[in-house]
């Protein structure tokens, strides 16, 4: 799976920056300004823009697509940012793999049930909606990888909140408030279970980076040091 990127060069510290679903790399485009010294690497994910279509979408493809690209750019501890999906594939791969990640920002991550019955804090139309506002027409993304990232992420996933407890990565967690479908206590709770963990709230709903570009990049810029 070769993803679709867009990538600055460079020698500077690296930075992955991965888009929610329904989205695509043209999101981090004001933010990406503000990361001028950074090696900056944007890809689409598999089913998104550029990136091919595939027949079945698992939510751990998307976590094996981005190891999968830090390996082919040899990339070294980069900083991974993820929203929404982009952010369960990044704490994914900090999870599996502690010493690839050297920072982590996860943005309204869209945490699964932790246990009991199937679930979610989120609608499946109120996530759909939402992954659709960035502007996309539906023809920029396959409908499948979305809606299969909808169903599994309703799903009770223990070992996924188990797996946060091994995170060695310096975390930031942002949190878009009662706004977003995605409940703060849900992210709290994330934030609690990664070991060095920073909890913030933006509160404007989902889309922090689009909706409040200023604010998300004061905060993580200070997160990044």
């Amino acid at each position: 799976m070769r993803l679709a990127r867009t990538d600055t060069g460079g020698d500077g510290p690296p930075i992955v920056l991965l888009h929610g679903g329904g989205s695509g790399r043209g999101t981090w485009a004001t933010f990406s300004r503000e990361l001028a010294g950074w090696r900056v690497i944007a890809p689409d994910l598999r089913g998104h823009g550029e990136s091919p279509r595939c027949a079945e979408y698992t939510l751990m493809d998307h976590a094996d697509d981005v190891l999968e690209l830090l390996d082919e750019l040899d990339l070294d501890a980069p900083v991974l940012v993820g929203h929404s999906l982009g952010g369960f594939a990044a704490a994914t791969v900090a999870q599996r793999h502690p010493d690839r990640v050297g920072r982590l920002v996860l943005e309204d991550p869209p945490a699964p049930p932790r246990d009991g019955v199937r679930a979610g804090g989120f609608s499946r139309t109120k996530l759909a909606l939402s992954a659709l506002a960035g502007g996309l027409s539906r023809r920029a993304f396959d409908r499948a990888a979305l809606m299969s990232a909808i169903h599994d992420l309703r799903e009770p996933n223990p070992s996924w909140w188990a797996g946060l407890e091994k995170i060695q990565a310096p975390s930031l967690v942002l949190s878009g408030g009662a706004k977003s479908h995605i409940p703060p206590e849900r992210l709290a709770a994330v934030a609690a279970a990664i070991p060095d963990a920073e909890l913030r709230t933006i509160p404007v709903g989902h889309r922090i980076h689009s909706t409040a570009p200023a604010q998300f990049a004061e905060v993580v810029l200070q997160f990044l040091g």
